[in-house]
């Protein structure tokens, strides 16, 4: 569910498939069905080139390299909820790296966001005193990444969120100087990666991925025709570093190799 608070009111709903999957295991999740590949080609896919540094290079070194510089413990085990490929196609406009210390614990979460124009930026948040109680994960993130032309960059993220069970929810609150802006909410129920779901999840969510979107654009389209002010102005000319909760961009171990 997506609710826009101001200037007017606007809100939506839209069902999807996610995966949730252990990037330390993608060569098992490879084989768990017919149907889903990693890497190659299927109905149903993951491929680590949609995601992380964006250029086909392994997630597990680029997590530690962010968590690293965010001064937040090495995870033993890193769990990402994603939209998965459909047909070799996938988009995901915000991914969420669940990264767990030795003790089982969740150690951190990386919040990783993908707009339009190719762009992608990563929030990492290490978890702190105070932020976990038995219902959820309570962060906050400045905004640092142009993800929609409606909304300004001088914002912050408030997250609300339940670690994977056997359900998961992610709440996302946006707001500006005078107050909250838009909220979205994703909230799904696990269910094993075999065949039959598989199955079921396509004739359900036949073309998911040109339906994301799809509906992406056709919202903007009802914004701005509802008036709301388009600013385009406030997109950078290049997208900014990963960051830390507090705006602090974060430098890598590859961004210090590169140069």
């Amino acid at each position: 569910m997506h609710a826009r608070l101001r200037p007017v009111g606007h809100r939506f709903r839209y069902r999807v498939t996610s995966l949730l999957i252990d990037i330390d295991r993608l060569a098992e999740a490879d084989r768990l069905s017919p149907l889903f590949s990693v890497g190659r080609f299927n109905l149903w896919g993951f491929s680590e080139a949609d995601h992380g540094a964006g250029d086909g290079s392994p997630l597990r070194p680029w997590v530690d390299d962010l968590l690293a510089a965010a001064g937040a413990p090495h995870p033993t085990r890193v769990l990402l909820l994603c939209y998965p490929r459909v047909f070799g196609a996938a988009f995901d406009p915000l991914s969420v790296y669940w990264c767990y210390a030795a003790s089982g614990e969740l150690a951190a979460i990386i919040y990783s966001v993908r707009n339009t124009f190719g762009e992608r930026h990563a929030y990492v948040c290490p978890l702190m005193p105070g932020e976990a109680s038995v219902a959820e994960i309570r962060q906050q993130a400045e905004k640092r990444f142009f993800v929609s032309p409606f909304n300004a960059l001088d914002q912050r993220y408030l997250f609300r969120m339940r670690p994977p069970g056997e359900d998961v929810a992610v709440r996302i609150l946006q707001t500006d100087a005078e107050g909250p802006l838009l909220a979205a909410t994703f909230s799904g129920h696990r269910r094993a990666l075999n065949t039959a779901n598989l199955l079921r999840a396509f004739f359900v969510h036949p073309m998911m991925t040109a339906k994301v979107l799809g509906a992406i654009h056709w919202e903007a389209l009802r914004l701005w025709l509802k008036g709301v002010p388009v600013r385009l102005s406030a997109r950078p000319a290049t997208a900014p570093p990963p960051a830390s909760r507090d705006g602090e961009f974060l430098p890598t171990t590859r961004d210090a190799k590169s140069g």
